[in-house]
């Protein structure tokens, strides 16, 4: 039996969709069955009822929370129901870098000998590129620059140099052989040890290991451990098309091309496969003669690899002679208990009023352990990262999935001394009950929202975004959230008044999940609190994202 709010007297000016009486929702929005809530039967629950009783969106999952500033509910739809955050999660993760790493905190990246130096041309040993967890050893502008700040482009004029990718390694490389190194009689060594060798949280599907967006997680990240595959067509339909990497590091991906060009008109038609584990790229398909390159993000395998291929090439084109190979140095994980016994154990003795201004380093050695940390304290070159605060702009902005999986292994490594991914989902949690959600209305299993598995209701989401506007941190936080019609993953949605440049929000978007949570300023000049997630839309659709919107314009209308 359907209850319905007390104070909806005239029912047929709020009527009860069909689907949602199904549901147990009352003409006010509420689901009453489940929950046992209710409220009055205003215009904004009339106007959300309407458009959640829409076709295109009748059959998919909603969840709605919204509040005050205060906490006051205003509104509200299966908010303690669980749904996938998507990208949402990477506003739990990064408020809880900024309340427990600080938004000051900065990464250095080392290049150290371990060995002996014959003088200070010759060493006999390795030399060792330490990752710190700094996610943005890149050619990404830091700090983060809006659309409309940024240089603008003549129509038909060349696009701006991109900065190059590796600048901050080739730094390094300058600094190495400014100490008058001129031998190393040993290998140039990727070490990622900071963080155990766990590239792939659980739940991360095969297909997204690919790109750029799944790359693996690891403390030494170079170029967002992604490399640009660019396909550009052939000067006449049936010549092959032309492949090119950046950087254009040698000795890495093996590249298997059967690219042909297309006759005018027949569109873009490239596919790329890279088997997990393997470093063999199959780039096929076709490009029309007149169509534009083809750029695709790749996933770099094994980026502690990577890093040591590309400084044994620098080093060598300036003059160094290296005997040994390139490799990676990763530290395996030893953590046999389960994923989620594990990341639900309280923190004892957690003083939650500290702010964690240092980064802990994690050295692995077996033998010479004094000599080898003295070689970690003196290196021959180092990089320091921008501050934490604009990687965490960066992250939310762009919803990079990698900067939040790092953010979530840096917790573990500042709070518990382990770098791991469970480690860091510990630490979240931690904090995140501190801040007084409950603990049953949500999971993660990593930083990002990339994992199927991870789960949050719309209530907990509201209330992290309540107690966030609470601390000292808040509105540095708060600058990190893409704005409506002006940058981030909202650049192109709120773009008209009155609601452009008025909210401010995280999106979400995984599969047929879909979420935006932030802040709101209303007609009234009013902030308020709102969280919307679906589930289980149709794939490959967007009237969900259309009627969400919709939603955010009856929410600001209505307060």
């Amino acid at each position: 039996m359907v209850r319905f709010a007390r104070s909806c007297t005239v029912v047929l000016m709020c009527v009860t969709p069909v689907w949602a009486q199904s549901k147990g929702v009352g003409c006010d929005g509420a689901v009453v069955l489940k929950a046992g809530r209710s409220g009055p039967c205003t215009e904004l629950a009339q106007k959300i009822s309407a458009l959640l009783g829409e076709p295109a969106v009748a059959r998919d999952h909603w969840g709605i929370a919204v509040t005050g500033m205060d906490g006051s509910p205003i509104y509200s739809l299966n908010d303690g129901q669980l749904f996938q955050p998507a990208s949402n999660a990477k506003l739990f993760t990064t408020a809880a870098a900024m309340a427990l790493l600080g938004p000051a905190t900065t990464f250095e990246t080392k290049i150290v000998a371990k060995g002996v130096f014959g003088g200070v041309e010759n060493l006999t040993g390795d030399l060792v590129l330490v990752g710190s967890g700094d996610a943005n050893l890149s050619g990404r502008e830091i700090p983060y620059v809006e659309p409309k700040d940024r240089p603008k482009v003549e129509k038909g004029a060349a696009p701006l140099p991109e900065a190059n990718p590796l600048r901050y390694l080739e730094a390094m490389a300058d600094q190495v052989a400014a100490t008058g190194l001129k031998v190393v009689n040993g290998d140039v060594v990727g070490d990622d040890t900071l963080f155990p060798w766990e590239p792939y949280p659980e739940d991360w599907t095969i297909d997204d290991a690919v790109w750029g967006y799944g790359a693996p997680v690891s403390a030494l990240t170079i170029n967002d451990n992604q490399i640009k595959v660019t396909v550009t067509p052939g000067l006449s339909a049936g010549s092959p098309a032309t492949v090119v990497v950046d950087p254009a590091v040698p000795a890495y991906y093996t590249l298997d091309v059967s690219v042909t060009t297309g006759e005018k008109k027949s569109g873009s038609h490239v596919q790329m496969e890279r088997a997990l584990g393997s470093k063999a790229l199959r780039v096929y398909g076709s490009i029309a003669v007149d169509a534009q390159p083809d750029e695709e993000d790749v996933a770099i395998h094994d980026p502690a690899e990577y890093a040591a291929i590309a400084l044994k090439w620098m080093l060598e084109a300036r003059g160094i002679v290296v005997t040994g190979k390139a490799r990676a140095l990763h530290r395996i994980s030893n953590d046999a208990e389960g994923f989620v016994k594990s990341s639900h154990e309280p923190l004892q003795g957690m003083d939650w009023s500290k702010v964690y201004q240092s980064h802990g380093q994690l050295i692995s050695c077996v033998n010479n352990c004094d000599a080898l940390q003295a070689a970690y304290r003196n290196p021959l070159a180092s990089h320091v990262s921008p501050p934490l605060l604009e990687d965490v702009i960066v992250t939310n902005k762009v919803s990079q999935n990698l900067h939040a999986e790092i953010l979530l292994n840096n917790l573990g490594a500042a709070v518990l001394a382990d770098g791991s991914t469970v480690k860091g989902a510990r630490v979240v949690r931690a904090f995140l009950e501190h801040a007084g959600i409950d603990k049953d209305d949500f999971i993660f299993f990593d930083g990002s929202g990339l994992s199927g598995h991870d789960l949050v209701t719309p209530r907990a989401i509201v209330r992290l975004l309540q107690y966030a506007s609470t601390q000292p941190w808040f509105a540095d936080w708060k600058k990190s959230l893409p704005v409506g019609g002006e940058d981030g993953s909202l650049e192109s949605r709120f773009g008209k008044a009155p609601l452009a440049g008025r909210v401010f929000a995280k999106t979400g978007t995984l599969g047929e999940a879909r979420a935006l949570s932030g802040y709101l300023e209303c007609a009234s000049g009013r902030t308020v609190i709102f969280s919307i997630m679906v589930g289980n839309h149709l794939p490959q659709t967007t009237g969900d994202r259309e009627a969400m919107d919709k939603i955010v314009a009856a929410i600001a209308a209505a307060n």
